[in-house]
């Protein structure tokens, strides 16, 4: 299989189950033209994380990584009336252009865009000392990512469902001996949640139009 193939099966299954919309497109065309990383994630892929929240009946969502807002729109629509996205953004650049597209999505009551280093705004987050998170999603740095967990444990409650996403980096993940920052931080997630009493966890490898990934799923369990 090759990643022309990959990207043509993403297509088609778009075509077939993930509908057409003018607020989402929008969202990524509005990203590209200003020059944001195309990295949002897939159009199955931000409807798989609708459907996971919605699964558990999410009324709270904190996503770190915001980028354009692409994935926060998906998340968005899967909260019930009074729902509430908390999303985490550190380029002032992409915060603009995410504002914006939660504002054509009509959307932006529901979303906080906080800015800032993730680092930074996790502690000032729970000294609100906010209601358990539902649903949360890790889409950031992955050299991070650990930390990004440990402050995701402390929002979240027994039955909160974590995702983390690009743990798999092309297979590099399996390299002990890599020098890669980015690959690095996920080999020590890895081993958190080897031993991490407190949840649930799997990874499922992924291929697509964004290439040869993965996720991985956690659940809090106490």
């Amino acid at each position: 299989m090759t990643q022309k193939t990959w990207t043509a099966v993403d297509k088609y299954v778009s075509e077939m189950l993930v509908s057409s919309d003018k607020a989402l497109d929008a969202a990524l065309e509005a990203s590209a033209d200003s020059g944001l990383p195309q990295i949002a994630v897939a159009p199955n892929q931000g409807k798989l994380l609708m459907l996971l929240a919605r699964s558990i009946n999410a009324r709270t969502i904190l996503e770190i990584g915001t980028l354009g807002g692409y994935s926060t729109i998906w998340l968005a629509r899967a909260l019930p009336e009074g729902g509430r996205v908390v999303t985490l953004e550190a380029e002032p650049r992409h915060a603009e252009v995410a504002r914006a597209n939660f504002d054509r999505a009509g959307l932006a009551q529901m979303i906080d865009l906080r800015l800032g280093k993730a680092l930074d705004t996790l502690p000032k987050l729970a000294a609100e000392r906010p209601a358990p998170f539902d649903f949360i999603f890790i889409d950031a740095d992955k050299e991070n990512i650990p930390d990004y967990f440990t402050w995701s444990l402390k929002l979240a409650r027994p039955g909160s469902m974590i995702i983390v996403d690009n743990v798999v980096r092309d297979g590099k993940v399996i390299d002990a001996e890599s020098h890669n920052h980015s690959i690095r931080g996920v080999r020590r997630f890895n081993e958190m949640l080897k031993q991490e009493t407190r949840i649930s966890a799997t990874t499922i490898q992924t291929v697509g139009v964004k290439g040869y990934d993965g996720f991985t799923l956690a659940l809090v369990t106490g």
